[in-house]
C-alpha cells in the first residue's frame, strides 16, 4: 500500500472537511467493495493452488495412490481425499 498526500489528491474543502475529525494521522480509506479482489488473487496464491490441485487430480487419475500423492505435496491422505472429491464435482 503506497501513502498518497491528501493534498495532492484531493479538493480544499474536503480536506478542511476530513480535518474536522482527524488532524495529522494516517487515514484509511478501503476500496469499494466492487473493487476487492478475491483471496490470493493478488500474489498468485489462488492460481498456484489450483494448478497443484489439478496435478495432483492428474496423478490420481492415472491410478497413483493417495498415499503417494500426499507424500510427494506434503500433506495429509485426508486433504488429498478432499482434493479429489472436490475435483470430481467439477
Amino acid at each position: 500500500m503506497e501513502y498518497q498526500n491528501a493534498k495532492n489528491i484531493l479538493p480544499e474543502k474536503l480536506i478542511d472537511e476530513i480535518q474536522k475529525y482527524i488532524q495529522g494521522q494516517t487515514l484509511y480509506i478501503p476500496r469499494k467493495t466492487s473493487h476487492k479482489t478475491g483471496w490470493g488473487e493478488m500474489n498468485g496464491t489462488k492460481a498456484a493452488l489450483r494448478e497443484r490441485n489439478q496435478s495432483i487430480m492428474r496423478l490420481y487419475r492415472v491410478g497413483s495412490r493417495i498415499e503417494d500423492i500426499a507424500a510427494q505435496y506434503y500433506l495429509s491422505p485426508d486433504s488429498v481425499r478432499k482434493i479429489v472429491s472436490t475435483q470430481n464435482m467439477d
